[in-house]
């Protein structure tokens, strides 16, 4: 146990540190392309980040043969979405409350572009909700719902990439590319490979902690149904949440709120459509649980966003934390089964 939880510290230093030079690679790609400030967070960190937890469901749902790897594959699918509407809103609130001095805010508001966030989330509530509902149809109707939600994430990055301001000008001054210290434009070529570094060092980092974790679980004696809901996502959400504490930190809240956001349409339409047609898509009253908790945090953000036009830190982190807690004791309490 000693030696999974020194792993567990080692590759979270791994995760962390790939994080900054991955946002940092991002933010600079997204400057050399001409992105727009939601491009770069919701598709590019978003996409890129999202790949630990969408490797989880895909090994256990292609090389698994049993049901309890269906089981596993479908919760890691319904957990990502969860902690990203619930956890990472809370740690998003509790940054800004850090990082209040160095933000030189007065207030502590989460203030990103409010049309980009709404965009997010409303693309979230609609496709997650679609995706639930897949559930309760006849098997015949899933790849029909499936190929849908594909076709909406499609028309999400359309949206995305062609809507909003682009990251050039004073609004995009910031640091350095790691790797080009100097003054100056650093060459494409050499933001593309911090990129892919960062990246490849958050998905190593990840697949360790994601080890060890299970080790962790087995010792313990963690369910199964509760590593996958819980403890896999957890560990797995942790780039989406050390990038967007890295751009709130600096201020970038668009990106940071993008980077979750962003996330949460992806892990809500492009991967439960994988588990449609893999699976029967028969989910569970936990599963279900977790998911009503999920958009209910998604439609009180996008609600707050639409009626004041950015978010009370505080009060982002009450939600987050009361939604996350309440899913936790209703499954630790035997209250959903």
């Amino acid at each position: 146990m000693g030696l999974d939880a020194a792993l567990l510290l080692i590759s979270l230093g791994i995760i962390l540190i790939s994080a900054g030079v991955f946002t940092n690679g991002v933010e600079w790609l997204g400057r050399k392309l001409r992105l727009t400030e939601g491009a770069v967070g919701s598709i590019l960190a978003a996409v890129g980040t999202a790949m630990p937890e969408t490797v989880i469901p895909l090994i256990a749902l292609l090389l698994g043969h049993g049901e309890a790897e269906k089981e596993i594959g479908i919760g890691a699918i319904l957990g990502a979405p969860f902690m990203l509407g619930t956890l990472a809103l809370f740690i998003s609130g509790g940054a800004v409350l850090a990082f209040r001095r160095q933000r030189a805010a007065s207030y502590p508001r989460l203030e990103p572009d409010a049309v980009v966030i709404r965009r997010d989330l409303l693309f979230f509530l609609v496709v997650y909700t679609l995706a639930i509902g897949a559930a309760f149809l006849p098997r015949p109707w899933k790849p029909v719902v499936a190929t849908g939600l594909v076709a909406a994430y499609i028309y999400f990055v359309y949206e995305t990439m062609s809507k909003g301001h682009t990251l050039d000008g004073e609004e995009s001054e910031g640091d350095p590319l790691y790797l080009y210290r100097k003054a100056g434009d650093p060459p494409l070529g050499l933001v593309v490979f911090q990129v892919l570094l960062g990246f490849l060092g958050i998905v190593g980092g990840a697949r360790v902690f994601v080890d060890g974790v299970a080790d962790l679980s087995a010792l313990l004696g963690v369910p199964s149904l509760v590593f996958s809901l819980l403890v896999a996502p957890l560990a797995t959400e942790m780039p989406e949440k050390f990038n967007s504490v890295i751009w709130l930190a600096q201020r970038k809240d668009t990106m940071a709120l993008g980077n979750i956001t962003g996330a949460m349409v992806f892990q809500s339409s492009v991967i439960p459509a994988i588990g449609m047609v893999l699976t029967p898509w028969v989910l569970t009253e936990t599963a279900v649980f977790s998911a009503m908790l999920a958009l209910a945090s998604g439609l009180l953000t996008y609600l707050l966003l639409l009626w004041r036009g950015y978010l009370d830190a505080r009060f982002t982190m009450v939600y987050g934390g009361i939604f996350y807690a309440s899913f936790m004791a209703a499954v630790l309490t035997g209250k959903v089964s």
